[in-house]
């Protein structure tokens, strides 16, 4: 298929099949980390409109993304079929951090589950859709959600959860600012 612009049908019942997806991002500076990050708990990414796709960021250990985002909005988000037909479907764009404080975080949060540890949405202005064969992919047996990060949220509490996002969450492994509330 030739690329486009915008997401098809058939892309959003692709998408819609898909268990994981990954996330690329990289700083401007030439020798800056280039990020990728595997995503995937049931719920975590949208469809927002042919033109804007979205995904829950839950907190973690790093935040390139979002600090990639913050510096210069590039991000290409990747699904792989592990199971059935072979295809690779990649979405690149401008992205930016929408976080919880934000006036936008509520309507987008209405297309995701209510899940502890949330720091934002990331939110990606599409701009080239374009699938390849997959053809070198292995095929994987999908067994189950892991529910370590969710588990981990809610132990935590919200008190517990921002004083980890203070403490690894304000700036990227390269020194970009990250997230705004752990600033």
């Amino acid at each position: 298929m030739p690329d486009r612009t915008t997401l098809n049908d058939r892309d959003r019942a692709f998408i819609a099949k898909q268990r994981m997806f990954f996330v690329a991002t990289a700083p401007l500076a030439g020798d800056g980390l280039v990020n990728v990050s595997p995503k995937g708990l049931d719920g975590t990414f949208a469809v927002i409109d042919d033109a804007t796709v979205a995904y829950l960021d839950l907190t973690g250990s790093g935040v390139e993304t979002i600090a990639h985002l913050r510096e210069n909005g590039r991000i290409t988000v990747m699904f792989s079929a592990f199971e059935g037909p072979p295809n690779i479907l990649r979405i690149q764009g401008r992205g930016e951090a929408v976080e919880t404080g934000d006036a936008d975080y509520a309507g987008l949060a209405s297309h995701f589950p209510d899940l502890p540890g949330v720091r934002s949405i990331i939110r990606v202005h599409v701009q080239r859709v374009a699938d390849s064969c997959g053809f070198g992919v292995p095929i994987y047996a999908y067994q189950g959600q892991r529910e370590t990060l969710t588990e981990w949220a809610a132990k935590k509490g919200a008190d517990g959860v921002a004083a980890y996002q203070q403490s690894k969450n304000a700036t990227s492994l390269d020194g970009l600012p990250g997230l705004r509330s752990a600033q």
